[in-house]
């Protein structure tokens, strides 16, 4: 009979070691649960430029106030007949 309580003891172990050391044990799942956290996090991110940009495709499709608004704030683009005005912050003093 002792020989079968040190073998079910062993056994017990044994199982105890796989469950917290071993493959796709414990360690596996925290380790592997914190990378797909990670991953949604970054997709998330993803998801939110692809709509931005999205919109901005079809903006720059619909219309040419998109075409001219980029041309403007990008490359510095004037109409002809307009003037540019450019305007510096001053320095503030104190007081």
């Amino acid at each position: 009979m002792r020989f079968f309580q040190a073998c079910l003891l062993c056994l017990a172990l044994f199982v105890q070691y796989r469950l917290w050391f071993g493959h796709n044990g414990v360690q596996d799942y925290t380790r592997l649960k914190g990378a797909v956290a990670s991953h949604q996090h970054t997709n998330e991110k993803l998801i939110k430029r692809n709509k931005v940009l999205t919109a901005d495709i079809e903006d720059l499709k619909l219309g040419q106030e998109g075409i001219e608004e980029r041309a403007r704030n990008e490359l510095g683009m004037i109409k002809p007949d307009e003037t540019f005005i450019r305007v510096l912050p001053g320095k503030q003093y104190d007081k």
